[in-house]
């Protein structure tokens, strides 16, 4: 049972732990990245379809990101999409693809944006407690319960506690290693 919880427990913190991950793909940095832009949701026949799945995405110069559009319909509302979106980019369309050219960040974005991945961290290390405090409730009852002993109540909280140790650090690496690539100039 206690091995049930914990692995339970680990699998969510491994989700939360991706939807950071997740997140911080789409915070720009000083260099172009396809990540910046696959999860913008673009109206697609009256669904919000994510623009990964309408477009091919390219990233030929450090600076540039391409998208192509599957469907040469679509150009307008995905140019639309990314003027509307909180990217701060101005699309240039040719007819058949749209060219993002991203400019240098200033000092002052730079630390917006670091700002911005330490709330999303916090966010984070929030919802793997979340995750810990739940898993630590289900043990307590299953103690009152009397189907485990409070000795493996004891072993449980401390497994439990590695655990949350463990994905809380990988969290703070994550963290660091983006904020050093978005103050990188």
């Amino acid at each position: 049972m206690i091995k049930d919880i914990l692995n339970s427990a680990e699998t969510r913190m491994r989700s939360a732990l991706q939807v950071l991950h997740d997140d911080l793909a789409a915070v720009r940095t000083g260099r172009a990245s396809p990540g910046l832009v696959e999860r913008l949701q673009i109206e697609y026949y009256g669904a919000p379809t994510p623009l990964i799945q309408l477009a091919s995405i390219g990233v030929p110069e450090p600076r540039t990101i391409t998208i192509k559009p599957f469907d040469a319909t679509t150009l307008k509302t995905i140019e639309k999409a990314i003027q509307a979106s909180d990217l701060g980019l101005n699309p240039n369309n040719d007819g058949k693809v749209i060219h993002l050219n991203l400019p240098p960040l200033t000092e002052e974005r730079r630390r917006d944006l670091v700002k911005h991945v330490h709330h999303r961290l916090e966010e984070a290390r929030i919802a793997v407690r979340n995750i810990r405090r739940d898993a630590h409730n289900d043990l307590r009852d299953f103690e009152k319960e009397k189907l485990i002993s409070e000795d493996d109540l004891t072993r449980g909280e401390e497994d439990l506690q590695k655990l949350t140790d463990k994905y809380i650090e990988e969290i703070a690496g994550q963290g660091k290693a983006k904020e050093a690539e978005i103050m990188e100039v």
